[in-house]
């Protein structure tokens, strides 16, 4: 029997359907059939469990999976011994203190005394500590933004995306105490086998997440500009230059990083390129 590699993911939640998508993207056939919690690729050797968000860290950590994709909260809020592989780029939020909107506030040390409601009592805990800021920490599961206005707690501690949510309770957001995105962790104790397929999926993850990052441009540019357009469009190597049937032109071919797409683009127009064709690209291999 061919041996696989086994990956929990959330069975539903904000990670869910990214990590899905993410999987797809790298070219493996999943079926996620409605209440499934258990799957195989068809296409690449590799076995889904659809698990909790919160169970992942320990099925990860006891070798039922040997890699899993959670928030970075909550392998930090778990604390188990696993390896972090790979920060995914999706699944973006903050943890982050908040109070009532009418009160005032200067600083952490304002929460000296008070009592805070949170999820996640284990990085809050530490938090304050490194702040030196003692506080009473209610650990609650679920609707925690309710508990100032039921008195109780004082403030909150909890994953803020937009902030809308805070809002409609009343809440304002006064310090962020953790920058969080999926993350990729691993058993440590990996087969050599687990490890090879690993490898592989890695390859095809960083292929993904490098197209996602860059744009294919091509452009129309006369001949005595060239030396200055290639000097703006370095590509992976160097731009593909190819000679046009109009004399004293060429079509320069190349890719350029997004963040630095449109600052590109007008020094291009600057210097005569004509014509620019951006292209979206799905796989990057370098």
């Amino acid at each position: 029997m061919q041996n696989k590699l086994k990956i929990a993911i959330q069975k539903s939640g904000r990670l869910s359907e990214n990590s899905l998508k993410l999987l797809k993207e790298c070219g493996i056939d999943i079926d996620n059939g409605l209440n499934k919690l258990k799957t195989e690729a068809s296409n690449f050797p590799i076995e889904v469990f659809f698990l909790r968000d919160d169970d992942i860290p320990q099925y990860v950590e006891d070798g039922v999976a040997d890699i899993g994709v959670v928030g970075e909260n909550v392998l930090l809020e778990k604390n188990k011994n696993l390896k972090l592989v790979d920060k995914l780029g999706f699944g973006k939020c903050r943890l982050s203190l908040a109070i009532p909107k009418e009160q005032n506030y200067k600083s952490i040390k304002d929460l000296n005394g008070k009592r805070i409601a949170t999820t996640y009592s284990t990085i809050l805990s530490k938090y304050l500590k490194s702040q030196k800021v003692k506080a009473e920490i209610h650990e609650i599961s679920g609707s925690v933004e309710i508990a100032p206005s039921i008195g109780l707690a004082d403030a909150i501690c909890d994953l803020v995306s937009s902030g809308s949510t805070l809002f409609t309770n009343g809440l304002k957001e006064v310090e962020v105490i953790l920058k969080s995105e999926a993350v990729l962790v691993a058993n440590k104790k990996l087969g050599k086998e687990q490890q090879t397929i690993l490898d592989k999926l890695l390859f095809r993850m960083n292929a993904v997440r490098k197209a996602k990052n860059t744009k294919y441009i091509l452009l129309n540019a006369p001949n005595n500009k060239l030396e200055a357009i290639c000097k703006i469009l370095p590509g992976m190597k160097s731009p593909t230059i190819l000679p046009l049937a109009n004399k004293g032109w060429s079509s320069v071919h190349s890719v350029v990083e997004e963040n630095q797409f449109w600052d590109i683009i007008e020094k291009l127009k600057a210097e005569g390129a004509q014509g620019i064709l951006v292209v979206p690209i799905e796989k990057m291999i370098l």
